[in-house]
């Protein structure tokens, strides 16, 4: 450039930083030795460190972090006192995750909150992945810090980058305090996240009823439909949250609805075994005979066995009842005009259905409404074939005995070209055994 040599500067500026090492390693072995002492609760170590260091308060550490963002993991309000007293400065450190405040509102312990919101610290930082101090403490806080939050200008709807806000992150974790602080400074009660979430699905996940409850009151929408099909309605159900369900229902639901799973409110409640839930969709005009839908869930086989994928089968409400194994749903649907004629998708019937209930009881309330034990599925399999297929338990017996009094035949064949006469060879010696006792001897009779 001018001519002039280079090397004298590089030799000068090497020299300097040589001159400065001795500090540099003695700053570090300070830092080290400060946290340390933060970490162990060591109040008198650290006022020591502070006075033999000067700056030490606000020093940045390798992580990003400073002394007081130690000093609030400890969660220790005695000692964030002591950093803030040595003029530590709550906004200073490099990576937005490791800011004390926001720290402090994954813990949510007031008095540290308190502290440091006291001393000034910004309620307006974000990190990197759009969640800021609001968020994270509207799930894990008392309502009145998040006030000073709302005070200190964090924007009440501010989402992150998966779209989650203020709202739903209180409402995610069932703390009705500030889910109600939220609303009343103007939290829109059905944002949706990308995944089209709102903040009632959130509350229905929190375990605490009293939350969706306080969405739903602000006018939250029970008929919101997410992505992947899903109401607030049947995710109620899912999570077993049967009264909310109820009161939902009976406010209004769409009951032609089908879910991811393919099932319709009334399929969800037989599933769930809720007959209250049952009588009360009968009542809103639930249809008995509506078949589930399509999944969209991807279905596989048990991956010992088999790999393909298959489809759910296509099935009444009277069918999953049966092979629930509950006759008083089963009853419920007779009385609202339930058809136990209809086959399921592969072509079984509420018969199949209750042999797979394992339960003699149910096999008779079936008997009663469907007699006809010889019915064949779309694989030839008659209720005597799948009894015969499975492994013996204790109602075998009873089961069998049933079947053969309603007329059940040993020689039809499935579409393996099987008789049940065949299959019982191959059937342990105990359900050989019960066969015998009961096809016999009726064979002796006739």
């Amino acid at each position: 450039m001018n001519g002039r040599p280079l090397w004298p500067l590089v030799l000068r500026a090497l020299a300097c930083t040589l001159a400065l090492l001795p500090g540099l390693v003695q700053a570090e072995a300070g830092n080290a030795d400060l946290v340390s002492a933060i970490r162990t609760g060591d109040y008198a170590g650290v006022r020591t460190l502070l006075r033999a260091h000067a700056g030490s308060a606000n020093r940045l550490l390798p992580d990003g972090s400073t002394p007081l963002s130690w000093a609030v993991e400890t969660q220790d309000p005695q000692m964030v006192k002591l950093l803030l007293e040595a003029r530590a400065k709550p906004d200073i450190a490099t990576d937005p995750a490791a800011l004390p405040l926001m720290l402090a509102c994954e813990h949510g312990e007031p008095a540290v909150l308190n502290l440091l919101l006291d001393a000034g610290a910004d309620a307006r930082r974000v990190r990197k992945d759009g969640i800021a101090a609001l968020q994270v403490c509207a799930g894990t806080a008392p309502a009145a810090v998040v006030q000073r939050l709302l005070a200190g200008g964090a924007p009440v709807d501010r989402a992150d980058t998966e779209g989650q806000t203020p709202l739903m992150w209180a409402a995610a974790h069932g703390l009705v305090d500030n889910i109600h602080l939220l609303l009343k400074h103007g939290a829109a009660v059905n944002r949706a996240t990308g995944k089209g979430f709102t903040p009632l699905f959130f509350a229905l996940k929190s375990g605490n009823p009293q939350a969706p409850l306080a969405i739903l009151d602000a006018g939250g929408d029970p008929d919101h439909v997410a992505a992947d099909g899903t109401t607030a309605v049947q995710l109620a159900m899912y999570q077993k949250d049967y009264a909310f369900a109820a009161r939902m229902i009976a406010r209004k639901a769409d009951l032609a609805a089908i879910d991811r799973n393919g099932n319709t409110l009334l399929h969800a409640a037989v599933i769930a075994q809720q007959p209250e839930l049952v009588k009360l969709l009968l009542a809103k005009g639930a249809d008995p005979n509506l078949k589930t839908g399509a999944s969209r869930t991807t279905w596989r086989y048990e991956a010992n066995f088999k790999t393909a994928q298959y489809e759910q089968v296509a099935s009444t409400p009277l069918i999953l009842a049966a092979q629930a194994g509950n006759t008083d749903i089963m009853q419920l649907l007779i009385g609202a005009g339930a058809d136990p004629s209809l086959h399921a998708s592969d072509g079984s019937t509420i018969l199949h259905a209750a042999v797979a209930s394992a339960n003699p009881q149910v096999l008779a309330a079936a008997l009663r409404l469907l007699p006809d034990p010889n019915v064949a599925d779309n694989n030839g399999l008659t209720p005597l074939h799948l009894i015969l297929a499975d492994d013996p338990g204790p109602q075998t017996d009873a089961m069998l005995q049933l079947l053969a009094k309603a007329g059940a035949k040993t020689d039809i064949r499935d579409r393996k070209g099987r008789s049940a006469a065949d299959l019982v060879r191959l059937a342990p010696d105990s359900l050989q055994t019960s066969y015998a006792s009961v096809f016999d001897k009726r064979k002796a009779t006739l």
